[in-house]
């Protein structure tokens, strides 16, 4: 069974840094894709980052230039740099990868019902 593991949030103030982590385990293959999506309180899920198994990435508009999505060799680590923290990044950070029952060609991997296996989250706080 795929699990899906995220660490790394926590709460620093505005301008601040975090880095979060997911960890996969349960198999030996790549995903086809995986990405960051967070979730405020009230608010919709929303996709944040993605990265498929060549190493094409996307971003959401609102963190270009502040986040960056990477996965180590073995593609069974993914990580969320984040820099130039702002208050409206507050929100629980889920990982998600998907092996491509879900798959649709030509998508920027940034929906949620494009990924089978989610991890719990990882809330990430930040103050102004």
């Amino acid at each position: 069974q795929v699990q899906l593991v995220e660490s790394g949030g926590g709460s620093v103030q505005a301008g601040g840094s975090l880095r979060l982590s997911c960890a996969v385990s349960g198999t030996t293959y790549a995903s086809y894709y995986m990405g960051w999506f967070r979730q405020a309180p009230g608010k919709v899920r929303e996709g944040v980052a993605s990265i498929e198994r060549a190493g094409s990435t996307r971003y959401a508009d609102s963190v270009k230039g502040r986040f960056t999505i990477s996965q180590d060799n073995t593609k069974m680590f993914l990580y969320l740099q984040m820099n130039s923290l702002k208050p409206e990044d507050t929100a629980m950070y889920y990982c998600a990868a998907d092996w491509g029952r879900r798959f649709r060609s030509g998508t920027t991997k940034l929906s949620a019902d494009e990924y089978e296996y989610w991890g719990q989250g990882t809330q990430v706080t930040v103050s102004s």
